[in-house]
């Protein structure tokens, strides 16, 4: 290989990355903000995160859209397009903070439903592309590790870095959470995510992206995907996946809610909650990597099994104990220019924790649900990823049972999804249609 080629590859790989990682960075914003919406809009826990809704539900309408996309223009193509897609997204939520306050959420929730178009196209695209670039097999799979290392490294600083925007506001204004925080506080993650949106697209421009397969014939995707729903274990994997995605961003995002809301939470300070929100996202990052490395020695089906049953041990715990049962954590933290001990209720380590189960879960699902599909796996991808609405769709449903009966309450929603899991761990990924052609 040609040094100018190696140099384009490896130009090409860093943009990914750093794709992989605004993936993550974008779409953790919007559960966090939840906090600045009900703070400036009076809503309830369910409307505050409907940011964090249109960020998924986009994945319902794009899901397939995006597969077809990727079929008929390519790789480099159809990563401009979400790229630039990215870039208006976040930019209509940056224009929420000049909007009247009429209008300004209605504003800020077209861009998060903009925005989830664009996370979409990117998942469609990144994961493959790093893997071609990587050269496939064995370095190719190392390459889109790197880049999920990367995008849980994205997604533990941004909850704190919006909590510290928060109370950095209600420093400003003298005032507490219900009162101070306002869309343009957040300004400065926006400005992070165009600025990298800009950069990527530019570079997206100049480098060049092979294209693999570019005039291969397939069957009609509607043909594939009627033949994938034939089988019973990838039905259930699907649900597993709208489950799971559910899973792993309500835990957090309520917990953020729950820390902070001073009416029927905790009123902690905002930067202690994004914090405790931040180590559930770096605990997804560890898990991760050990998931990685004992890959090739543990089975994804006694994976998926042990953390969806400790994840349900987790979240009981959260729920049965008193929330007066309060932790001090052996150091400080500095909030509002002034050092404050950081103490937490007990719930709240066992909701971090959680973490560590969710972040093997995505990769054992999909290896499951897949095993012996044979021609169907693509487009069995396609419809993977419009189940990924379900990250939008559950918190609001945990939310709005939150708002009825409490927040702890609202974690049951949390232990019927694991439940199901640990289910389709034990049983329900057992491929029983080994008798369909799938070559």
């Amino acid at each position: 290989m040609s040094q100018e080629k190696k140099s384009g590859n490896l130009i090409a790989i860093i943009t990914m990355i750093f794709l992989f990682g605004m993936i993550s960075f974008v779409t953790n914003l919007a559960a966090p903000m939840g906090i600045v919406l009900k703070s400036q809009f009076q809503v309830s826990n369910a409307l505050g995160m409907l940011g964090n809704f249109g960020n998924f539900i986009a994945y319902a309408v794009m899901g397939i859209p995006s597969g077809i996309l990727l079929q008929r223009v390519g790789y480099k193509k159809t990563a401009l397009i979400a790229v630039a897609v990215g870039f208006v997204g976040v930019g209509i939520q940056y224009l929420s903070g000049y909007s009247s306050p009429s209008s300004a959420f209605a504003v800020y929730l077209i861009g998060a439903f903009v925005a989830g178009f664009s996370m979409c196209l990117l998942n469609t695209v990144v994961n493959p592309m790093l893997n071609l670039l990587g050269g496939e097999g064995n370095r190719g799979n190392q390459f889109i590790q790197i880049g999920g290392s990367f995008n849980s490294i994205m997604a533990t600083i941004t909850p704190v870095f919006v909590g510290i925007l928060v109370a950095m506001a209600i420093k400003a204004r003298g005032g507490n959470v219900d009162s101070a925080a306002q869309i343009s506080d957040i300004f400065p993650v926006m400005y992070i995510a165009l600025a990298v949106f800009a950069f990527a697209f530019i570079i997206l421009i100049f480098v060049p992206i092979p294209e693999p397969n570019a005039n291969a014939a397939t069957e009609p995707i509607g043909k594939l995907m009627s033949g994938a729903l034939k089988f019973r274990h990838f039905v259930f994997g699907a649900i597993a996946i709208f489950v799971y995605v559910g899973v792993e961003v309500g835990v957090p995002g309520t917990m953020n809610l729950f820390l902070t809301d001073t009416k029927t939470g905790m009123g902690i300070n905002a930067t202690i909650a994004g914090t405790m929100v931040g180590a559930y996202w770096f605990l997804m990052l560890i898990g991760r990597l050990a998931g990685a490395s004992l890959g090739s020695l543990i089975s994804s089906k006694v994976m998926l099994s042990v953390t969806s049953a400790v994840g349900l041990i987790f979240v009981l715990l959260a729920i049965l104990l008193p929330t007066s049962t309060m932790v001090t954590l052996p150091f400080d933290i500095t909030s509002e220019g002034q050092s404050i001990p950081f103490v937490i209720p007990i719930n709240a380590i066992f909701l971090t924790l959680v973490g560590l189960c969710t972040s093997i879960m995505w990769g054992g699902i999909f290896n499951l649900a897949v095993e012996g599909l044979g021609k169907y796996v693509a487009a069995a991808s396609g419809l993977f990823m419009v189940l990924v609405c379900g990250g939008g769709i559950l918190p609001v449903i945990q939310n709005f049972v939150a708002d009825k009966a409490g927040f702890m309450t609202s974690y049951w929603v949390i232990i019927l999804c694991l439940a199901y899991l640990l289910y389709y761990g034990l049983i329900g990924c057992k491929n029983v249609n080994k008798d369909i052609p799938v070559e």
